[in-house]
């Protein structure tokens, strides 16, 4: 890979460390690897600090993490691991199969989902002029965690759709049918799948999100995308909004929500913010979690040689 595409690529690995790890954690990880780390500067995030480690490393053991960490397939091409450009880093990352006709309203569809830590890939929006658009969709066929298939006439007539919704179906991977006057046939035929007439864009987006949380396939996946967002929101403001979604699901994973609160610790932003801790603790209270306290500990001092 060439250094955009590395450091790219380098984003995404750290970007995934931070939203699933601390500090000890990416160094334990890192150990096991046989990657460098440093214990002798105070980084500002974990996200940095996973770069800096891991700028000096080969491509193969790069690639050998990312598929661990489940940034890419272990499955596909190593030129298709490596263009994965268009995702958010730390996001989920849905594909939506849809009929060019129907552009507009699935680019706003992918805006909606941004506030559930969803990266969604839309074809006529995503690729780039100067790039193979084959190319493209394939490498975000191939590294989708689920595919959303907005279902409406010309849809099954439409070859690059049908097969699109083939690959889901060959990676055995979360499809889920958004029916927009047409009902899901053939292969995803047992999928109920979303009502989408009559419905605004923002109620799609949130059934999207609780389809991913309900099936086994995405729930953790989906779940962990949303607890990153959160520890690395840039304001307290984004945080709540995305916090008061975790919380209206119906049961966290503990080992999410221990792992939320050890990440946002190291977000200055979030943990001066006294109404965003009073937010999380609500949450951390319905799931039976030990509340996060934003108070520093204070510090044994030596006062025998102050001046009295």
């Amino acid at each position: 890979m060439n250094g955009l595409e590395k450091i790219e690529f380098l984003d995404s690995i750290g970007a995934e460390l931070q939203s699933r790890m601390t500090f000890s954690d990416i160094n334990t990880y890192f150990r096991t690897h046989g990657v460098p780390t440093d214990d002798t500067v105070e980084y500002s995030s974990k996200r940095i600090y996973a770069k800096e480690m891991l700028a000096d490393v080969d491509e193969e053991l790069l690639l050998e993490l990312a598929s661990e960490l489940g940034i890419i397939d272990t499955s596909i091409s190593s030129d298709t691991k490596k263009d994965v450009g268009f995702w958010k880093p730390g996001h989920f990352r849905l594909f939506l199969s849809h009929l060019a006709s129907f552009k507009v309203q699935t680019s706003h569809l992918q805006t909606a989902l941004r506030k559930y830590a969803i990266s969604s890939f839309v074809a006529h929006e995503d690729i780039e002029p100067t790039k193979e658009w084959q190319n493209e969709i394939e490498a975000g066929l191939q590294t989708m965690d689920a595919l959303a298939a907005i279902l409406m006439s010309g849809f099954k007539e439409s070859s690059w759709c049908d097969q699109e919704v083939g690959v889901a179906v060959g990676r055995n991977v979360l499809i889920i049918p958004i029916r927009k006057g047409l009902d899901p046939y053939g292969f995803i035929e047992k999928f109920q799948g979303i009502q989408a007439q009559g419905k605004k864009i923002g109620e799609v987006a949130e059934a999207i999100f609780f389809t991913l949380v309900k099936s086994p396939k995405t729930k953790s996946k989906i779940l962990s995308s949303l607890a990153g967002a959160i520890a690395n929101a840039s304001s307290s403001e984004e945080a709540i909004e995305k916090v008061l979604i975790l919380k209206s699901v119906d049961n966290v994973p503990t080992e999410i929500l221990e792992n939320l609160k050890q990440q946002v610790v190291d977000n200055k932003n979030l943990i001066d913010s006294e109404e965003f801790v009073n937010c999380l603790n609500a949450i951390l209270v319905k799931f039976n979690v030990s509340k996060l306290t934003n108070s520093q500990p204070i510090m044994d001092v030596d006062w025998d040689n102050f001046p009295f």
